[in-house]
Parts: C-alpha cells; sequence; structure tokens
C-alpha cells in the first residue's frame, strides 16, 4: 500500500510540474511573441518615417537647392529671381510643416508639455476634424499621475485604436472612458461600426499592435465584437 502510494505521489507530482513547465513555456513563448510584434511595429514606423522624411522633405530640399544654384545664374531678369525665390520660399515652408507634422507624429510637443489629458484632447480634435464620426470622451482619473511610460503607451493605444477605427470601423460614434474599478485603472473605448469577426489564430496588424502596447503596460484587454454589431474594448491597467 505504501509503494503505490509513493507511486501515485511521484506521478502526481511529476505531473504537476510538467504543467508548471508547459505553463512558463506558454509565458515565454507569449513575451516573445510581445517583443517580436514589438520590434516589427517600430521597423515598420522607422520604414514610414523614412518614407515621410525622403518624398516630403529630401526631394523638396533637392528642388531649393537646385534653385538656389540658379540664382547665381548670370544674365538673371529681376522677374527670373523673383520667381525663384519665391519658389525657395514656397517649398521651404513646405518642409517645414511637413517637418513638423512627422515631429507631431513621433511625439506629440502638448502630449510632451502637458501631459496625457492635453495629448488625448489633441487627438480627438484631430480625428474629429476628418468629419468621419463624433468622439464622446468621459475621463475620472488624472491621467497626469500616471508615470510617463503608462502615459505614452496609453496613448500610442488609443492612437492605434482612432487609426483603426478610422480606417476599417465606418463609424458614426466613437465613446472614450477612462474610470476606475476596484484597484485598478480602465479605459473602455466603443465604436458602433461594422464590426469585425476576431481569429485566435490570425490577428491583424492593428490589433496586434494594440496587444503589444498593452502587454507593456503589464495590463489585459477584453474585446466584444462582430461583424454588424461595432466594437468594444476593455483595458485595465495597474501601474501609476
Amino acid at each position: 500500500m505504501a509503494t503505490v502510494l509513493v507511486f501515485f505521489f511521484y506521478f502526481s507530482r511529476k505531473k504537476i510540474i510538467k504543467q508548471e513547465i508547459e505553463k512558463r513555456n506558454l509565458e515565454v513563448n507569449y513575451q516573445k511573441e510581445i517583443l517580436k510584434t514589438v520590434i516589427l511595429t517600430q521597423e515598420t514606423e522607422r520604414k514610414r518615417i523614412a518614407q515621410d522624411l525622403h518624398d516630403e522633405i529630401s526631394s523638396k530640399l533637392n528642388i531649393v537647392s537646385l534653385n538656389s544654384h540658379l540664382l547665381i545664374s548670370p544674365n538673371l531678369s529681376v522677374s527670373e529671381i523673383k520667381e525663384i525665390t519665391a519658389n525657395i520660399n514656397n517649398l521651404t515652408s513646405t518642409a517645414l510643416e511637413s517637418s513638423r507634422r512627422i515631429a507631431h507624429a513621433l511625439f506629440p510637443p502638448v502630449f510632451e508639455k502637458f501631459g496625457l489629458e492635453a495629448g488625448i484632447q489633441e487627438l480627438i480634435v484631430e480625428y474629429k476634424s476628418t468629419n468621419k464620426f463624433d468622439i464622446q470622451y468621459s475621463n475620472q482619473l488624472n491621467l497626469n499621475e500616471f508615470n510617463k511610460n503608462t502615459q505614452l503607451g496609453l496613448f500610442r493605444v488609443l492612437q492605434e485604436l482612432l487609426h483603426n477605427t478610422l480606417k476599417h470601423a465606418v463609424a458614426n460614434t466613437i465613446n472614450i472612458t477612462f474610470f476606475r474599478e476596484k484597484d485598478t485603472f480602465c479605459l473602455l473605448y466603443t465604436d458602433d461600426g461594422i464590426g469585425f469577426k476576431i481569429s485566435e489564430d490570425k490577428k491583424g496588424m492593428g490589433l496586434i499592435n494594440i496587444d503589444s502596447r498593452i502587454g507593456l503596460l503589464n495590463g489585459k484587454y477584453f474585446i466584444k465584437t462582430a461583424p454588424k454589431n461595432g466594437f468594444e474594448i476593455k483595458i485595465i491597467f495597474n501601474d501609476l
């Protein structure tokens, strides 16, 4: 009888250890997937920024350089000088505006100076200006008390959510709400768009980006959506 009990406890213990190892392996693989997604997102962003710099700034500065060389050409008339100078001024102004837009997309100045609350307000104004949907915003938290990494993470999550709604949802209304729930902090984001079918096997890049950003916040999230039934995501996070 004692031998049977020994074998029973031995194999039970072995099974528990095996389950723990499998659980840890799943956690490690999940963290690897998050890291892989973060790196992929960064590389995609770098590629987009490099393209913007090339298309909107470098090309214009090249033309400015060519026009500047034209100014030293001999026998230019007054009208030709004025025309070349005007071209230089216009191209320079356009390049400056493009550089401001790119810098704003990378790290909005209002966010750096005034914190997450001001950054969200500006983000809402930016997306409402598209006239594609209305945005209802409610906040019961002091967002500027969160540490900078949490603030930036939440800002990027909201950027991604708004971008996805604009690009895919065909929504009329978006609701954004920050609130406290017991000992945690929550963000609830909903839209009344066309929704979609969630596939655990294959997530779109938008959901992958959101998943990785929430993972970096040490948060968790729950999604409710279905075709023709809108979209809802509840994000729970703890960091201050």
